[in-house]
């Protein structure tokens, strides 16, 4: 059965941030993810997540400047120091948390520039070497031209090979099944050629991007080819909401307390 992590930054926004861990957990969840916590001081992220017994699917490292439009910057040349403090920065957090992956975020730059490509891969093996020696997985996640143009990563075929090649244990595939569904669709049989290399999954509907409940896709089937293919990571819930957090969790309901 799908272990469902709750996206905090998407999700029970009818709170403040602090207070949406104890809002997950009474609404059956007993994990949470989101995308940055570095806003907050890392005991306090730390109190409320195991406060309400929940456990830390995944966050992302630090992006840059994301007010001003930065999405990391693992594929830019001339931002490898910044790379390089961005994990120093994550790692209290992570120790906090407990978390046992990161996502690294690529930036906005051409695939088509030798200079991004070997400027990620130099990256991509950093990360991973850096958070090896704390058990830590570093992932990486595809994302549609739609809601974010000019994404260096931006090809599911092109990360999973690249992670076939760099061959390190601890560099996995974030397959987030909306953004696949717009940039390849044939979701299924891209999850069973890539299952090997997938550390963690995220979900939504197509094309609104709300409830895993209707439009494109039929999530109950998905769900359970999850369970054929033995995958034992997390689903991490990234929608936004129709409403009110838990007006729409119907589709949530039959996996509480089966999720653990």
């Amino acid at each position: 059965m799908p272990r469902f992590a709750a996206n905090l930054t998407l999700m029970f926004n009818e709170v403040p941030f602090l207070d949406r861990f104890e809002a997950a957990a009474k609404a059956g969840f007993t994990a949470v993810e989101f995308l940055f916590p570095y806003a907050y001081p890392v005991e306090e992220i730390g109190k409320r997540l195991h406060g309400n017994g929940l456990t830390q699917a995944l966050f992302n490292l630090p992006p840059g400047n994301w007010d001003a439009g930065e999405k990391g910057f693992a594929a830019l040349p001339e931002r490898f120091d910044d790379l390089k403090q961005s994990l120093v920065t994550a790692l209290p957090y992570a120790q906090a948390t407990g978390v046992k992956r990161l996502h690294l975020m690529a930036g906005l730059a051409d695939r088509g520039d030798r200079r991004a490509v070997e400027a990620f891969y130099k990256s991509v093996a950093y990360a991973a070497e850096f958070f090896a020696s704390h058990g830590i997985d570093v992932v990486l996640e595809p994302l549609n031209m739609r809601n974010t143009p000019n994404y260096f990563l931006n090809d599911f075929g092109f990360a999973h090979e690249l992670i076939q090649e760099l061959k390190i244990p601890n560099l996995k595939l974030q397959f987030d099944i909306y953004h696949c569904q717009i940039l390849h669709g044939d979701v299924t049989m891209r999850l069973r050629e890539m299952m090997p290399t997938i550390g963690h999954i995220q979900i939504a509907s197509i094309p609104s991007r709300h409830e895993p409940d209707d439009e494109e896709l039929n999530y109950p089937f998905l769900f359970a080819e999850l369970d054929r293919l033995g995958y034992s990571g997390f689903v991490g819930c990234e929608y936004n909401p129709r409403g009110k957090t838990t007006d729409g969790l119907a589709w949530f309901k039959p996996y509480v307390g089966k999720t653990s």
